[in-house]
């Protein structure tokens, strides 16, 4: 049985073709593009909704400012509340720190000397605080910054809180005049000698540069407010390093800071005891004293630091107590009486010193009878 012409197969004709519209593919593309897009924010909308019902309270509320929010509730302090507080009580809040012991903290300014001591400068001097009434600080600054600029303006901060320093040593030394602006413008009526060159040889008649006058009243509003530089210790005396004078061989060098020698004395006169660290206030004018051509032709023992310094040194052996006569004191002592004071004449023909002497004074004799029995016991105590 033939049956091939059952499963004969109809080939493709070699002659079709299809056509299609550009309007229907362009619907077409547009159909795929929205497909992807669909797809892409299903994936996203699963990104963002799997971790939100994983842990649905970590998300914040979206709020507007702080539209839902309450006003923020502030406890008073515990002194401001009623029954926690008495008067004065507020003080017990402000600070957590232990209360100072009774006396410490407190230092006499009569001590031998000072609590520091520099490796290399010896001795540092206390600070000297200016706390005094508005013209005394003023005039004080003023006097400082005067002498910080004009001696070191081109110097180092450090070099210039030494000049500082050396000036403030000074106003708490005997030897020297007791406010700021005394010991700058000290020797100022000269023409020459005076203790700060800048005051007498008409460097005051230059202006000023505002930057280095500002820098120069910093490092004077520190000093003046208790800041020390220890780096000079007690110095008194200072020079620059392009001269060489005479007395410097005979005293302490410290230390040299940028273009100044610094020094101390060497003798009784610059122990530490010597200074007083206490603001007197009573500052001068501050501004040089006016010339005066006579004091150019007195010698002015000050302005040797070693005249000045043995002058101190007599004052201070003219001053030591002596010894009273007695069987205390060994055979041959050299105590001796103070001399008497010089008396003009006028007082000297009323009889000079021993019209102060105190060998007049009435005896018992002379008392009252009334006032005899003064000050003793009515009835003895305990009778």
């Amino acid at each position: 049985m033939d049956l091939s012409h059952a499963f004969t197969l109809e080939t493709r004709p070699r002659d079709f073709s299809a056509r299609l519209s550009r309007r229907g593919m362009r619907v077409l593309g547009r159909r795929q593009r929205r497909g992807s897009i669909g797809r892409l924010l299903l994936v996203l909308l699963a990104i963002i909704a799997v971790p939100a019902l994983a842990a649905p309270d970590s998300w914040p509320t979206f709020d507007i400012g702080s539209a839902r929010q309450g006003e923020a509730v502030v406890e008073p302090m515990p002194f401001e509340r009623s029954g926690d507080s008495f008067p004065g009580s507020a003080f017990y809040y402000l600070t957590t720190d232990p209360l100072p012991q009774l006396g410490q903290g407190i230092h006499s300014d009569a001590e031998d000397a000072p609590t520091l001591v520099d490796p290399l400068a010896g001795p540092v001097a206390r600070a000297l605080r200016i706390d005094n009434s508005g013209v005394d600080r003023s005039r004080a600054l003023e006097c400082l910054t005067a002498a910080i600029y004009y001696e070191a303006a081109s110097e180092p901060d450090q070099g210039q809180r030494a000049v500082a320093q050396v000036i403030l040593n000074r106003v708490a030394h005997p030897s020297f005049p007791n406010s700021v602006c005394g010991v700058v413008y000290q020797g100022s009526e000269r023409s020459t000698g005076c203790q700060f060159s800048f005051t007498c040889d008409g460097s005051l008649a230059r202006l000023p540069s505002r930057f280095f006058w500002q820098r120069a009243m910093g490092v004077a509003q520190a000093a003046l407010s208790g800041y020390v530089e220890p780096s000079v210790g007690l110095a008194t005396h200072y020079h620059t390093i392009a001269v060489h004078p005479a007395w410097d061989r005979d005293m302490n060098q410290i230390t040299t800071i940028g273009a100044h020698i610094f020094f101390r004395w060497r003798s009784r006169a610059g122990d530490a005891s010597n200074f007083r660290f206490a603001y007197l206030g009573g500052e001068p004018i501050a501004a040089p004293h006016p010339h005066n051509a006579a004091a150019d032709r007195i010698s002015d023992p000050s302005l040797d630091p070693l005249a000045l310094a043995r002058a101190f040194e007599a004052g201070l052996k003219s001053a030591a107590p002596v010894a009273p006569d007695g069987p205390g004191n060994a055979a041959g002592s050299t105590a001796r009486a103070a001399p008497a004071p010089a008396y003009s004449a006028e007082v000297q023909g009323r009889g000079g010193d021993s019209q102060y002497r105190g060998d007049r004074l009435p005896g018992e004799q002379q008392v009252k009878p009334e006032y005899q029995n003064s000050g003793r016991w009515i009835a003895q105590p305990g009778t």
